[in-house]
């Protein structure tokens, strides 16, 4: 159902350093970041979706197909910060600023979405509790395991994360590594976050943490400064295009 103040943000940037102009790029006929609007478009929970961006071309292009964008400064670091000033001018802008409370931050560069991630985010803020929300696939397969681009997420029973890496965690010291998953459930993240306004607007400020240095995570530097992160489970896979040989390998994706 639609939820009164749920607004998803897509960050989509040009200068990607491993695919320049990537949200413009053609998958089947149309450009990865309609694609990825249009996806998010389904949702049953967002009261509105917005492309913040920081180029005129794709500015020009998101109109062009009548989706909702914003202009962003070039320099931010992460799809987060482009969202924290995305929600300053929605709220310098509005005639209630008051009525945004949950930002949705919706990954750019995945063409093929699942909308009901996007519900299962902002549905884990039914609870007070929960401040900063994400998901986590089941890994069933070893070499999710020893590929560092599939971010590991280790979590309690309340489903309250305790660490990300890109690493295997646990290590588990008496079996062979291609027994680990037979013996202990690994999860893989899946990045779609979703904030509480006030949270999202703290954690933009924060500076960046040894972890996060570490690792490269950005989620990271949120845990060491204290902030709790809720997650879900869902079944449904997470296919993230980051250089031009991963687009290659949708070129036969169906709709």
């Amino acid at each position: 159902m639609l939820r009164s103040g749920v607004i998803g943000i897509i960050p989509a940037r040009f200068g990607s350093t491993r695919f320049p102009g990537k949200p413009l790029s053609m998958i089947n006929g149309k450009t990865m970041i309609q694609r990825v609007f249009e996806q998010a478009k389904k949702s049953r929970c967002l009261s509105r979706t917005i492309v913040a961006t920081d180029d005129q071309r794709i500015y020009d292009h998101v109109c062009q197909f009548g989706g909702d964008v914003l202009m962003t400064s070039p320099l931010h670091l992460s799809g987060t910060d482009r969202c924290g000033e995305a929600v300053r001018i929605l709220q310098d802008t509005s005639n209630d600023p008051s009525s945004l409370k949950i930002v949705i931050n919706i990954q750019g560069d995945e063409p093929f979405l699942d909308p009901l991630q996007i519900d299962q985010v902002a549905a884990l803020f039914d609870h007070p509790a929960v401040t900063i929300a994400t998901l986590a696939r089941l890994i069933i397969r070893t070499e999710e395991l020893d590929d560092p681009n599939t971010v590991k997420v280790v979590f309690n029973n309340n489903k309250k994360v305790l660490t990300f890496s890109r690493t295997a965690l646990p290590f588990q010291r008496n079996l062979p590594r291609q027994q680990w998953i037979d013996h202990h459930p690994y999860y893989k993240h899946i990045g779609v976050y979703g904030f509480r306004l006030d949270t999202l607007q703290q954690i933009i400020s924060l500076p960046v943490s040894p972890l996060e240095t570490a690792e490269s995570l950005e989620q990271l530097r949120w845990l060491e400064n204290g902030y709790d992160i809720y997650l879900d489970i869902c079944d449904q896979e997470s296919v993230a295009i980051d250089t031009p040989e991963d687009l290659l390998k949708l070129s036969n994706r169906t709709e």
